[in-house]
């Protein structure tokens, strides 16, 4: 199915990723929010779970293996173009853990980082959009109930 101008919603997933109080974004390498920061993640492949396709991508994209936890939001991220969708998404974000692998930024990631609360909050040096950080935020304050251990690095 084509992502640009696609003829149906494509189902994505994405991971909130914290570990010691951060949590792990990846700066986009392809369209849509190419640039921006967010979270690892992207489309499902045919006859993948959900779960299967986020183990997957957070692999190509970050050389991690995580573990999902569970679900935080699920989502409609719609782009228009001159009233045409240009891109649509309906996104499963997963709380995650960490369980191995070694950090690289691949597949469409352009770079990979652990970043503080303050880093991608609503005046952070991160560029971050709303969505993104609604969700993370999300996330993060699951994380400090499910693990005390992540409050280290607030």
């Amino acid at each position: 199915m084509r992502r640009e101008f696609p003829s149906a919603p494509i189902v994505a997933v994405g991971a909130v990723i914290v570990d010691a109080g951060r949590v792990l974004l990846v700066r986009r390498g392809s369209e849509p929010l190419k640039g921006e920061w967010s979270l690892p993640g992207g489309a499902l492949e045919l006859g993948e779970s959900l779960t299967d396709g986020l183990v997957r991508e957070v692999r190509e994209e970050t050389g991690l293996l995580v573990e999902p936890v569970e679900l935080i939001e699920l989502l409609d991220r719609i782009h228009r173009d001159k009233g045409r969708v240009r891109y649509h998404y309906v996104i499963a974000d997963y709380l995650c853990r960490v369980n191995g692998g070694s950090l690289q930024a691949a597949s469409d990631a352009d770079e990979v980082r652990w970043a503080a609360r303050q880093e991608w909050s609503a005046h952070g040096a991160l560029r971050i959009d709303t969505l993104a950080a609604r969700v993370v935020e999300m996330g993060w304050r699951r994380a400090q109930a499910l693990w005390p251990s992540t409050k280290e690095a607030q």
